[in-house]
């Protein structure tokens, strides 16, 4: 352990302004030491006993999120500090280390003890105390507030989409259950007229032959446009009609979803012969009914699960907050997630370059980035326009490009955008948090960088993101 000197002391800008008795002071009670690469400096959660300074090196601070260790900064700014930051305010402020300090190089610091800190703090600066002491009170108590709200309209505005997507494919599951049902009736009661004792064993086994075939047919029956499906389906119900079988449009219409043709249907006549040639018309097309009907819910159970695996990639459920990560899982689950926030009158475009790596990142919070730009870039097209969705590579970064052709964004408040609590959107309707967020998550986080360019019917924001750690 060593000592500064007043004069080195004062070359740190926290400490510049002071007199010499102060600097003094400080160098008295304070100490240098040195920690190695790896060494933990601060534990969250400890008493805060000590104010830190960075003299050299790099340190990273860190807090725990659900039990993982999330980084909120690191930095090699000579002059930073951490620790007991708020110990002049005693027992009116949380003094334990919000945040854990961890030494990513060899580093050097200078530490002074939290009693002396508050009391230098306190006798030499009283009003300046008073003022941090209102700002940070008053500060905590909006961020409660404020981040409350915001967690809630977020996750109001997240299930409300969640649930709209998810009620047409489960509407669609429970429709087609419903008339399954009845077709499956249905098949039962034909199967006991055409088994009656009409026909004999073979033709009965050629007609079970023909089901099978009509199921693999339906299953890969081909897709009609409504011109091709239309003179079908008149051909088909002519050839029912013309031997008095009912309902002929609505079998018809059945059957060519199916893939079933005249010829097949007279393929049938010549097997089972005129006599049960309606009960067996009949039985064939509750099959490829059947057989339609729980392609329909498959498909909706595949919608549903698309759309549920979409929000845990969202989410990042059971997932390591720091991984590495696919792009386009992360935009993908976020469109798929902000899709009935999307009007259709805004047409959406992507231009994914596949040949992007993974890279390491956390990904929640890069979908929270995500769903900020999106969500700004569709406010600025109030009557629609074009969202594109863009990835590249810059050298050794990739880049996420947001794109609009909404507004714009006004110069003069183009620097300012990133600052908290700094909005365009009329009062009550944004909180500039969005955007404050992303910046923190991408820059301080991530390493990376974030720009936007903006002129009338261009907006583009270009998140920038190191390929590797």
């Amino acid at each position: 352990m060593t000592q500064m000197t007043p004069a080195e002391l004062k070359t740190l800008f926290l400490f510049e302004s002071l007199t010499d008795d102060q600097l003094a002071l400080l160098v008295e009670h304070g100490r240098v030491e040195h920690r190695r690469e790896g060494d933990h400096i601060l534990t969250e959660g400890e008493p805060a006993m000590d104010f830190v300074v960075l003299l050299s090196g790099t340190i990273t601070l860190t807090r725990k999120m659900h039990g993982d260790d999330l980084e909120i900064t690191r930095t090699d700014q000579r002059g930073v500090y951490a620790g007991a930051t708020v110990s002049f305010m005693g027992e009116r402020a949380n003094q334990m280390y919000t945040a854990s300090l961890r030494a990513v190089t060899d580093v050097e610091l200078f530490i002074l003890p939290a009693d002396t800190f508050a009391t230098s703090m306190r006798e030499w600066f009283p009003m300046a105390v008073h003022l941090l002491e209102g700002i940070f009170l008053g500060f905590q108590r909006s961020q409660t507030i404020i981040g409350e709200r915001e967690r809630l309209l977020a996750l109001g505005s997240l299930s409300a989409g969640l649930t709209h997507e998810l009620n047409n494919p489960a509407a669609a599951a429970v429709r087609a259950t419903a008339v399954l049902r009845d077709r499956v009736a249905g098949m039962r009661h034909k199967l006991a007229l055409i088994a009656d004792g009409r026909m004999d064993g073979r033709r009965l086994h050629e007609l079970v032959e023909m089901q099978e075939a009509a199921v693999k047919q339906a299953a890969n029956a081909p897709k009609l446009s409504a011109l091709d499906a239309s003179d079908a389906e008149d051909a088909l119900a002519d050839w029912l009609d013309d031997r008095g079988i009912a309902g002929s449009s609505e079998m018809a219409a059945t059957l060519v979803a199916g893939g079933v043709s005249v010829a097949w249907l007279d393929s049938i006549t010549a097997a089972v012969g005129e006599e049960i040639l309606e009960s067996a018309i009949r039985w064939l097309t509750y099959t490829v009914d059947t057989e339609l009907l729980m392609g329909e819910i498959d498909d909706a159970v595949g919608r549903i699960s698309g759309l549920v695996h979409a929000a845990k990639q969202y989410s990042q459920l059971d997932r390591a907050p720091h991984q590495t990560v696919d792009v386009h899982e992360l935009l993908d689950a976020t469109m798929v997630m902000l899709n009935a926030k999307i009007p259709n009158t805004i047409n959406v475009v992507k231009e994914y370059d596949r040949t992007l790596p993974p890279i390491p990142a956390y990904a929640a919070e890069l979908n929270q980035v995500w769903t900020n730009l999106i969500d700004n870039a569709v406010a600025a097209m109030p009557d629609g326009g074009t969202l594109t969705v863009r990835t590249m590579r810059d050298g050794e970064r990739l880049v996420v490009e947001i794109a609009d052709t909404g507004v714009g964004i006004p110069e003069a408040v183009r620097p300012r955008i990133f600052e908290p609590f700094f909005t365009t959107k009329p009062v009550g309707e944004g909180t500039g948090l969005g955007l404050d967020i992303s910046y923190r998550i991408v820059v301080n986080k991530h390493h990376g960088d974030i720009r936007v360019t903006s002129q009338p019917g261009d907006t583009r924001f270009r998140v920038v993101l190191p390929l590797t750690d």
